[in-house]
């Protein structure tokens, strides 16, 4: 399983200190990929050449809103038919047998909490909530997508390709004749409660996450190359506090140099394995 990743004896000591407990898991957009939702920066993101959705250009731009909208209004399927693979569920499973201490996710999908996870921090947000700009009301992404759908009744629309953050690829036509909607409270503009490109993560929400790292026994990145500083430094803060470090993803990271250990492998199969291991 890990046969390109590291020794049998490395693989045995990333065993050892899961059994310690007080595990924090860092996860990435890797982890989702066994799910069908690609990512920016792996093999996925390398194939699609994918562009992310800035804040600046968002609040700026009403035709970037409507472009935006239309484009997530159809990927929105995508993520919502979604469901948690095999590495999805064996951190629940870890978590469920008392070892993981905290989930950290930097992906907006979901589907820890599919998979049965509780607790998770979710560094971005996620797609499931939608946030006025103006007032700051929250609702649900299935009641916007209620909404959109009765506002464009005679809308068709199809595309093959999906990108990282659920918009589809649509032609300039499909945009231009799509209706947004505005908060039903407000009239303000809605935006998906995520994190995007240019735009900083709540810091109480950090803070919290800096918390959790500084009581790990482990800090566990599954899934992550650890690009963006946003969950870069939590692996620094690891370090600075030495607690371990363990990597689990697919090619080089950011961080390989302040993990105790790291291992390029498929994350469903030796997340899998691992939960063997430790029986």
């Amino acid at each position: 399983m890990v046969r390109d990743a590291g020794t049998a004896e490395r693989w045995g000591m990333l065993a050892d200190l899961l059994a310690d407990g007080e595990v924090v898991i860092l996860s990435g957009a890797g982890l989702s990929t066994e799910s069908g939702i690609p990512d920016y920066r792996g093999e996925t993101g390398r194939r699609r050449n994918a562009e992310p959705m800035t804040y600046h250009t968002f609040v700026s731009s009403a035709a970037a809103r409507r472009r935006y909208w239309a484009r997530s209004h159809l990927g929105w399927r995508h993520i919502v038919d979604a469901a948690p693979n095999a590495g999805h569920r064996a951190v629940a499973e870890l978590q469920r047998r008392g070892l993981v201490a905290g989930i950290i996710t930097q992906n907006v999908d979901g589907l820890h909490q599919a998979a049965g996870a509780h607790g998770v921090v979710e560094l971005h947000g996620s797609l499931h909530r939608v946030r006025c700009l103006a007032c700051g009301h929250r609702t649900s992404r299935h009641a916007l997508d209620r909404r959109l759908r009765a506002a464009n009744p005679g809308w068709q629309a199809s595309s093959e390709m999906i990108n990282p953050d659920g918009d589809a690829v649509l032609s300039a036509d499909e945009i231009e004749t799509f209706r947004t909607v505005d908060c039903e409270g407000c009239g303000g503009v809605l935006k998906p409660d995520v994190v995007f490109f240019g735009e900083n993560v709540p810091p109480s929400r950090v803070e919290e996450c800096y918390a959790l790292t500084e009581r790990a026994g482990l800090l566990l990145v599954l899934g992550s190359s650890l690009t963006v500083m946003s969950g870069y430094r939590f692996v620094r803060r690891a370090a600075a506090h030495s607690i371990p470090v363990a990597i689990i993803n697919q090619g080089p990271t950011r961080g390989d140099g302040e993990a105790l250990m790291t291992f390029d492998a498929p994350l469903g199969a030796t997340l899998t394995a691992l939960l063997e291991a430790l029986r």
